[in-house]
C-alpha cells in the first residue's frame, strides 16, 4: 500500500459559510485591537511614565534617610512614614517585608518611588479604591503618583511569587501598608 501524492490543489475554496465566519473572527480581531488603544487612551490604563535606573545601595540609601526625615511613629516594629503632601515617598520590596509604612492624607497626590532590593516583586493595592498592580524589578526606580480618594488602611500585597522553591516560607505573608488619614 503506498501513499499518493496530494492532488495539484489539495485545498479547496472557502465555501460561503467559512468566508463569513473567517471575515467575522477577523473584524472583532480589529475591534479589540482598537479597543485597546481608546482604552489607553480613554480609561488612563499606561504604567508610570517615570521609570529610572538605581542601584540597590542607592535606593535603601534614599530609602533611609527618607524614613530618617518623616518617621512618625512604627507599626510592628516597621518604621511608619508620613511624607509631605504633593511629596515624593519611597517604598521598598525585599524578600518578604515592604519597607516603611506610609501614612498619607486623603485627597492629597504623591509620588510614590518603588523598588527592590533583592528580586522581583508585584506591588498590589485593592481594586476597589485604587486598582493599581505594577512589577518592582531590583535596578528599577517605578514612579506611581497616587490621589487616595478615601481613608482606611489599605494593604501593599506582593502578587509575584518571591522565592525559590527551597524558600516555601514568607511570600504568602508579604502584605505591607498604606495608612490614609484625613
Amino acid at each position: 500500500m503506498s501513499l499518493a501524492p496530494p492532488q495539484r490543489v489539495w485545498w479547496k475554496p472557502l465555501g460561503r459559510t467559512e468566508r463569513l465566519w473567517v471575515t467575522l473572527a477577523v473584524l472583532w480581531a480589529v475591534v479589540l485591537f482598537l479597543m485597546m488603544l481608546v482604552w489607553g487612551a480613554v480609561g488612563k490604563q499606561d504604567t508610570p511614565v517615570e521609570t529610572y535606573r538605581t542601584t540597590t545601595q542607592q535606593f535603601t540609601a534614599v530609602t533611609d534617610e527618607f524614613v530618617k526625615n518623616y518617621q512618625v511613629g512604627t507599626d510592628k516594629g516597621v518604621p511608619v512614614v508620613a511624607p509631605p503632601p504633593g511629596g515624593d515617598a519611597y517604598l521598598r520590596a525585599s524578600r518578604w517585608a515592604w519597607y516603611p509604612v506610609l501614612e498619607l492624607k486623603k485627597g492629597q497626590t504623591y509620588r510614590i518611588h518603588l523598588s527592590s532590593t533583592d528580586i522581583q516583586h508585584g506591588f498590589s493595592l485593592p481594586q476597589e479604591v485604587f486598582s493599581l498592580n505594577y512589577q518592582v524589578l531590583p535596578g528599577y526606580i517605578y514612579v506611581v503618583t497616587l490621589t487616595p480618594p478615601e481613608a482606611g488602611e489599605f494593604p501593599v500585597v506582593c502578587n509575584e511569587y518571591c522565592g525559590i522553591a527551597s524558600e516555601k516560607v514568607g511570600h504568602h505573608s508579604m502584605v505591607g501598608k498604606i495608612v490614609v488619614k484625613e
